[in-house]
């Protein structure tokens, strides 16, 4: 087999990690297992990442960088005339939906490294500095949004953006737990209508005139 250098192996091997966590949990993401999903001896496993700590955090880190691009990539760039904030933010929430159902595994996966993280100091870090990157860049682009919209706006972007991604995280655990896997069940259309009904609330906090907590 053609020597492949760190640098490309490395990535290969975290692809190879979450693929294989996302089918089967955590727990089965063991070097040797790891090794024999991408095909490799397992000594190269152990030499691009040293402990199953770093493979977390490389896992973590590929993740994150993930939901950003999906994030990134739903809202439209406008050509002609403003941008309707509204559309834009169903776009997001429907590329995140659908990558939920699509690939449900690694939403789990996130799951149980954020459960293993909060545990670990240095994870934790970690798992906090993306949290402000997903936030701050779903922030960034509905500031933009705002910025070309009609009308006036009442909250700060990153309010907005903390608001509904937590309120998505909790609806796609919901939707973990309660899924059955069948399209167009009743989990996948209670899910549906809680989707629309944070969608609603987050659409609610940019309206003028929408007082301020505590005002």
């Amino acid at each position: 087999m053609a020597h492949i250098p760190a640098a490309e192996r490395r990535p290969q091997l975290v692809q190879a990690a979450i693929e294989l966590m996302a089918r089967e949990g955590v727990d089965a993401g063991s070097t040797r297992a790891i090794a024999a999903e991408l095909g490799v001896a397992q000594a190269t496993v152990h030499y691009t990442f040293g402990t199953k700590r770093d493979l977390y955090r490389a896992v973590i880190e590929q993740m994150t960088v993930e939901l950003v691009e999906l994030v990134r990539g739903a809202v439209p760039v406008e050509q002609d005339g403003p941008a309707d904030f509204e559309r834009s933010m169903r776009r997001m929430a429907e590329a995140l939906w659908h990558a939920l159902l699509e690939q449900p595994g690694r939403f789990r996966l996130y799951v149980e490294l954020t459960t293993y993280a909060v545990r670990s100091p240095d994870l934790h870090d970690l798992l906090r500095r993306h949290q402000r990157d997903l936030e701050e860049t779903a922030a960034d682009l509905i500031a933009g949004v705002l910025a070309r919209a009609d009308g006036a706006h009442a909250a700060d972007p990153l309010v907005v953006a903390r608001f509904f991604l937590q309120g998505f995280d909790g609806l796609s655990l919901r939707h973990l737990v309660m899924g059955d896997g069948k399209p167009e069940s009743a989990a996948d259309q209670e899910s549906a209508a809680d989707l629309e009904r944070l969608l609603e609330a987050t659409l609610n906090l940019t309206r003028a005139g929408t007082p301020a907590p505590g005002a």
